[in-house]
């Protein structure tokens, strides 16, 4: 047993979408500081760019620039992803958006955004990339990891039905894939995030104070959190951790109930 390389992404290759902020950031990150090589991908061009050229300081990190909630942009990112790397080794994702608004007033447009973004864009994004991903396998399984939500498993008290609907079907959807992939030495996992601050997670950014009294742990979540899980998972040391759903929020989904 060589412990000393459990945790290494030398040489591998990483997709991170919704990676120029937030948790997506963070994973990049982290597996950049791992020794992957990371794209990163985000609907807004110019801030995928400006976060690529800021993560370089760790490693090797492109900007692919990509609408993933629809299929059309889904088969542009793959497109530029295959120009530059036959093989992927991991793949997260993070993409994701949110909507809020009474049960009366809830709109279509704000269910069908969430869905798409949050639901619809992993699943067809792993499709379009399983060829490079199965070429992966040659060597060490390939890693898919979803980001979910701690909303996924126990509801927070807004009204954001959407959001709850789709991380708790991206969960389940996890254990799906995961028993269809596994034999082909495709792994899928999750990680359900709590607080961490961010541009989604305003409370948590703004009014920490505040959420942390929610949070056994008594602290937010900070990047290095959600990095460890990220690498955990994308390495060697994850390998045999197939349809989990790994819960880092210091403690809230089991204080919910």
């Amino acid at each position: 047993m060589d412990t000393s390389t459990l945790f290494s992404l030398d040489g591998r290759v990483a997709l991170v979408t919704g990676g120029s902020r937030g948790i997506g950031r963070m994973i990049a990150e982290g597996l950049l500081q791992q020794g992957a090589r990371v794209y990163i991908t985000a609907r807004k061009a110019e801030a995928c760019d400006a976060a690529a050229a800021e993560l370089s300081a760790y490693g090797p990190c492109v900007s692919l620039p990509a609408d993933v909630s629809t299929t059309t942009g889904i088969a542009d990112l793959v497109a530029r992803l295959v120009e530059r790397e036959p093989v992927l080794d991991i793949l997260v994702n993070n993409a994701g958006a949110a909507w809020g608004a009474p049960i009366d007033e809830f709109p279509e447009s704000g269910w069908d955004k969430v869905m798409d973004v949050n639901l619809k864009a992993p699943f067809f994004l792993t499709q379009a990339l399983l060829p490079q991903l199965r070429a992966a396998t040659r060597t060490r399984p390939a890693k898919v990891i979803n980001i979910a939500s701690i909303d996924g498993i126990s509801p927070n008290p807004w009204e954001t039905y959407s959001y709850h609907a789709s991380k708790a079907g991206i969960i389940h959807l996890t254990k799906k894939m995961a028993l269809r992939l596994a034999p082909e030495g495709i792994v899928v996992s999750a990680i359900a995030p709590g607080a961490f601050a961010s541009d989604m997670n305003r409370a948590a950014r703004d009014q920490a104070d505040e959420v942390v009294a929610g949070i056994p742990a008594r602290r937010i979540g900070e990047p290095e959190d959600m990095a460890a899980a990220a690498i955990y998972l994308a390495s060697r040391a994850g390998d045999y951790v197939v349809g989990s759903t790994l819960v880092v929020d210091g403690g809230v989904a089991y204080a919910r109930g």
